[in-house]
């Protein structure tokens, strides 16, 4: 994973911003890679960015074959302006290294019960993003699998950093934010049983931040999904974004955990994954209070935050909302602030 990141953040590729000849680089560059995994990618042209979505499918057999999981990730970044390459190491191509590896692992052993859509987005950064030219929206305008027929999405963006400064604890470092299990029936449970060591993976509200990536198309489309991300960092749309400041084996447990999940998704015996628009503060609570606790131990600056995430515990009912969402959703935007 580590060479095809590097790869990706290679000159040749310039910055991968869509539609330009780094952009091309960069998608020839990947479907190679989805072969040599023992995939058969196709290309969906995006005329409005001149870019491409890469689509590589791997069939299940039995009855929910015609079902689908997919899992995607945007391959595009700013590209070269200002005298400046922007590399995008860690936005976004960490994240797709991750889905070619889950690739290469359904190569070699394919899904049970749904299939599987592997995708590498393009066009999804400015001036592009949510825009009906992203490729995410573009590919759910003009769908190559019926969207009624994909029961789960999976999206990664922002998944290649350690999280907050050098010098926190290991459970910190290692967190994923997993947001938007709570949009569909007992996702949240099956998500909470997939451990892999090197990763910690922690539940949030997908409300918890403004729409922020590939997941966003398929939420309008009522598709079950999970979105994970370590947030932005201090690096986030900067030059410094470099694959030296990548955490490599956190990068290989979060592909691991990214496996099992698409593997646990495709197997659910249900007909179809029911999407659901609750909303889980008490979740979000919990991995802040597992956060701050952990962080409490090398310094006192989150006593207060911590205090404050465990009172707004208590005003949450028992589906997990709370009656002061705004004071969790500031609370929330505080502690990214601390671990950027």
């Amino acid at each position: 994973m580590r060479a095809l990141i590097e790869a990706l953040c290679s000159p040749e590729c310039n910055g991968r911003a869509a539609g330009s000849p780094g952009g091309l680089a960069a998608k020839k560059l990947l479907l190679e890679a989805f072969r040599a995994a023992g995939g058969e990618p196709t290309e969906q042209a995006i005329p409005g960015c001149k870019g491409a979505n890469l689509l590589v499918p791997f069939r299940a057999t039995g009855p929910l074959a015609d079902r689908w999981v997919v899992v995607g990730a945007h391959y595009d970044h700013l590209g070269h302006h200002g005298g400046q390459t922007f590399f995008g190491a860690d936005d976004n191509a960490a994240a797709v290294a991750m889905v070619v590896e889950v690739a290469k692992s359904l190569a070699k052993k394919p899904p049970e019960g749904r299939s599987v859509l592997v995708v590498a987005f393009d066009g999804e950064e400015p001036p592009h993003f949510l825009s009906e030219n992203m490729g995410s929206e573009y590919f759910a305008d003009h769908p190559t699998v019926p969207l009624t027929q994909i029961d789960f999405m999976f999206c990664l963006d922002l998944v290649g950093h350690a999280l907050g400064p050098p010098g926190l604890p290991a459970s910190v470092r290692n967190s994923v934010f997993v947001l938007g299990a709570e949009r569909s029936e007992g996702t949240t449970a099956r998500l909470e049983d997939i451990s892999v060591d090197g990763v910690v993976a922690r539940l949030v509200d997908a409300e918890v931040v403004s729409p922020m990536s590939d997941y966003h198309a398929f939420w309008k489309a009522k598709v079950p999904f999970a979105f994970l991300t370590c947030g932005r960092w201090a690096h986030y749309h900067r030059p410094t974004d470099t694959p030296d400041r990548l955490d490599y084996p956190k990068i290989a447990a979060t592909a691991k955990w990214l496996e099992l999940a698409t593997r646990d998704a495709a197997r659910r015996s249900e007909p179809s994954i029911r999407f659901t628009n609750g909303v889980n503060d008490a979740s979000t609570l919990h991995s802040l209070i597992d956060l701050m606790s952990a962080i409490a131990t090398v310094s006192p600056l989150v006593a207060e935050p911590l205090a404050q995430a465990q009172q707004l515990l208590t005003t949450c009912d028992a589906k997990g909302q709370s009656t002061q969402r705004q004071s969790v959703l500031r609370l929330v935007a505080r502690i990214e602030g601390v671990l950027a």
